[in-house]
């Protein structure tokens, strides 16, 4: 027998090992090439169902805020809070039946209506419910059921509950069930405060553990932009209650306030009342209450327009303050008879009296020396008939009587009849008159705060000057008298001298057809002060007083209260013995 030598032995075992090497690595070889080339489709979707999950990432929505004036601390008015929801990755679920009935005994929910969520394989993001409580929360945990996870989104919430509920709006669901901002600044806002999703797509083993080394694409979440507010939280504290009181006090439908600084146009207050929880919207029977009336309020203005005809026949030299003209009561345009709220004449007065006992015949005597093209003129330059540019959804109002050439027209807006606009649009042009006559726009947001930090703060911005300097000095000094002496007195503060003007207007038909509710009627008053260094334009309106007539008996008294709290407030010192 030969003798085998250990190298010998050594190599034959080598070789034998290779040979089922190489035998071993063409079956994997053969088995790769039907997986990837003849059934390489329908392995790799069936590849990612088993070992993939697909992961949404939502955004923080941003905050508005309003900062403090004593503190300088900002006040979330509207913030997030978690909450929990629990949803299904199909193809990752191991049995579709047996995880819908562990489900609908946690979640009070029927099985059959879960499902059909987890048996949609097209699907790799599902969610079953929203809004878990603790206790669904931590049993759905101790299930540890393949497929189902636990994911959090926020929640809108209001930590104020009614406080500037119009001008923000609400988080809800749209028609698409999509959830978006409705209302207010939320819906104006939402493509700055919503932000943008992002995702995750990652490859897991069986055991629901991410693979080492496999594909992972993470697009990170973009948070929501912050808002900051130009609103004074004291202030709207204040304009909400006082209104409140007055629309109660003389049983009306609703009223609204609203404050502005008119040398920059930046809203100080925007209150509306009736109001609503912002945290329990869906409890509302009336939808209406939801609107901002301050900007979508469109309703004819009455006699606190006559302050803007006053100004502009005086811009255009037409007119002077002491210009006089003879009252007769009435005036008749057109075969039409326009008269005055009171009857019976006053014989030779001037524009400063026509003014300060509210004549309807005054206002017409001033358009009539100015025309009735420059007149229109004069309106549009103040704003009148277009959007006044507020980060608000807002109305025009409606000049559209003024487009022919009928004089009643022209003379009935004179006195603010006929024509339609919105408190804010009235705000915007007694604040030129006390700002020398700059016209500025309003605007709401102080400043934009984005996710990396960036602040972009709003500028004061001049968008006109209707009337010069000197036209505006002379209304105002006008509409001084109509407080001290006038129909305004119930708004005056006793030691400052506060420039302002009631308007008492009808309300069109709600049937369509021309003419006048027949006992309905808007009380409002604007004014500003101190006239040596306005500090603020403030409007008061009530609609639909039941108890009193006249405006200087409902708004007056209520802007008057509030203006004085104003001004103490902001420590401005007395400028009238």
């Amino acid at each position: 027998m030969a003798k085998r030598y250990p190298n010998e032995i050594f190599y034959k075992r080598t070789a034998a090992l290779t040979v089922f090497l190489l035998l071993a690595l063409s079956a994997v070889g053969a088995r790769l090439f039907d997986l990837e080339v003849i059934h390489g489709q329908q392995a790799r979707q069936q590849a990612e169902q088993q070992h993939s999950a697909y992961l949404k990432i939502f955004p923080s929505r941003g905050e508005i805020k309003l900062v403090d004036k004593i503190s300088l601390q900002d006040i979330p008015v509207a913030t997030n809070i978690k909450n929990y929801l629990v949803y299904a990755v199909p193809p990752d679920i191991q049995n579709a039946t047996a995880t819908a009935g562990s489900l609908a005994g946690v979640l009070s929910m029927a099985a059959a209506d879960i499902l059909p969520k987890l048996t949609d394989l097209s699907r790799k993001y599902v969610p079953i419910k929203k809004q878990l409580t603790d206790a669904e929360q931590a049993q759905i945990q101790d299930l540890k059921l393949p497929g189902i996870y636990l994911d959090s989104e926020d929640k809108r919430f209001y930590p104020e509950n009614d406080f500037l509920s119009q001008a923000l709006g609400f988080v809800g669901y749209n028609q698409r069930s999509q959830k978006v901002g409705l209302y207010g600044l939320e819906k104006y806002f939402e493509k700055d405060l919503a932000g943008s999703a992002g995702e995750v797509y990652e490859e897991k083993d069986t055991s629901g553990a991410w693979i080492f080394g496999a594909k992972r694409e993470i697009t990170p979440a973009t948070d929501g932009v912050n808002l900051v507010l130009t609103i004074d939280k004291t202030i709207q504290f204040q304009a909400e209650q006082v209104l409140k009181d007055a629309v109660t006090k003389h049983g009306a439908d609703s009223g609204n306030v609203l404050v502005l600084d008119p040398k920059t146009g930046a809203i100080l207050a925007m209150a509306g009342y009736p109001d609503f929880d912002l945290n329990n919207y869906g409890k509302v029977t009336d939808p209406s209450v939801y609107n901002n009336l301050n900007v979508v309020g469109n309703y004819e203005p009455g006699s606190t327009f006559k302050a803007i005809t006053m100004a502009s026949a005086i811009d255009a030299g037409k007119i002077a303050p002491d210009t006089t003209y003879v009252d007769k009561g009435e005036v008749t345009v057109d075969n039409y008879t326009i008269k005055n709220a009171e009857p019976g004449g006053h014989g030779q007065i001037t524009m400063t009296e026509a003014l300060d006992l509210s004549l309807n015949t005054g206002a017409i005597f001033a358009e009539n020396q100015l025309g009735n093209q420059a007149f229109a003129q004069y309106l549009q330059s103040f704003g009148f008939g277009k959007k006044t540019g507020v980060e608000l959804t807002e109305t025009a109002g409606d000049l559209n009587g003024l487009k022919g050439n009928i004089t009643v027209n022209y003379d009935t807006a004179s006195f603010g009849q006929g024509i339609s606009v919105t408190p804010l649009q009235m705000a915007v042009a007694y604040a030129a008159l006390a700002n020398g006559g700059k016209l500025m726009r309003p605007y709401i947001v102080q400043s934009k705060i984005y996710p990396d930090g960036k602040v972009v703060t709003t500028q004061p911005q001049q968008v006109g000057q209707p009337v010069s300097a000197k036209a505006a000095n002379a209304v105002t000094a006008m509409l001084v008298d109509v407080v001290e002496n006038g129909l305004g007195k119930r708004a005056k503060v006793d030691g400052y001298f506060i420039a302002g003007k009631t308007g008492t207007a009808q309300v069109a038909r709600k049937d369509g057809k021309s003419g006048y509710e027949p006992d309905d009627n808007i009380g409002s008053f604007i004014g500003y002060g101190p006239v040596e260094n306005p500090q603020f334009v403030m409007v008061v309106r009530i609609d639909h007083p039941r108890d009193v007539k006249f405006a200087e008996s409902t708004a007056a008294p209520a802007w008057g209260q509030l203006a004085q709290f104003i001004l103490n407030y902001l420590h401005v010192a007395p400028t009238q013995k």
